[in-house]
Parts: C-alpha cells; sequence; structure tokens
C-alpha cells in the first residue's frame, strides 16, 4: 500500500507558491516518460517485444542506431547512409532504409541478432572508454 508521499519540487508557481507532487503522480510521470521514450525507441523495430526485458532491447537498438551514424559500418552503409535512411531491425536481419534493404547483417533468430547489438555497443563503448575509438 501507498501511502501519499510530498514530494517538494524546486519550482514554483505564477503566485510563488512552491509546487507539491504526490509520489503517484511523480511516478506515473515517470513512466509515461519511459513509455514515450520506448515507443520512439522501437520505431524502427519491425518484431514485437515482449517481457521485462523489452525497454532494455528496444535502447540497445537505438545506441546500435546512434553508432553507426557516427562510425558507419561498412563501405555502403556509411555513416552519412545510416542518418539518411536509417536502420530497420527486422526478425532476421538488420537492414539499412526499409524492410527488404540492404542487409548489414543477418542472423538465424532474433536473440542472436540481439545479442550482436549488445555486443557490438559493448565494444564501441569499451573502445571510447580507453581512448582506441575517438568519438567524431
Amino acid at each position: 500500500m501507498l501511502i501519499n508521499v510530498y514530494i517538494m519540487v524546486s519550482s514554483l508557481t505564477n503566485k510563488g507558491e512552491l509546487l507539491m507532487e504526490t509520489l503517484e503522480q511523480r511516478t506515473e510521470l515517470f513512466h509515461k516518460e519511459r513509455e514515450l521514450e520506448f515507443k520512439q525507441a522501437k520505431r524502427h523495430i519491425t518484431f514485437p517485444l515482449r517481457g521485462d526485458k523489452k525497454y532494455y532491447y528496444a535502447f540497445q537498438c537505438a545506441q546500435f542506431e546512434k553508432n553507426l551514424e557516427e562510425f558507419g559500418f561498412d563501405c555502403y552503409a556509411t555513416s552519412k547512409a545510416v542518418k539518411k535512411e536509417g536502420l530497420f531491425f527486422n526478425k532476421y536481419s538488420i537492414t539499412l532504409g526499409h524492410y527488404h534493404g540492404h542487409d548489414l547483417k543477418r542472423f538465424n533468430s532474433k536473440e542472436e541478432m540481439l545479442g550482436f547489438v549488445i555486443g557490438y555497443n559493448e565494444a564501441v563503448s569499451n573502445f571510447k572508454y580507453y581512448g582506441l575509438l575517438e568519438e567524431k
């Protein structure tokens, strides 16, 4: 059972009074913001994401796209091409531009594809951390 707990917020109303919100209101706002972020991250994922890791996978795919926008992937999926056309994450492939676009890589399952995306993001993160990869 949640008790109505009041949290002081640093903003003031136009009358100079402090704005008070309940914990439930803040929690509801937080969940709405995360759901909007999830929908934005999932815009190019063409298969359903379910379960408690759906947010994690959607954000990893969005991060993968940002990494490719920064560094490119191959001679066809350059940084410029990824920025212009975007990526699509299909059940068995990652494609450039649209569902039937240039395959960056093909996979046997969506779990294999998501594992590749997460591993790629970790590698880029580690290279940046150790100074082996310069941000553009």
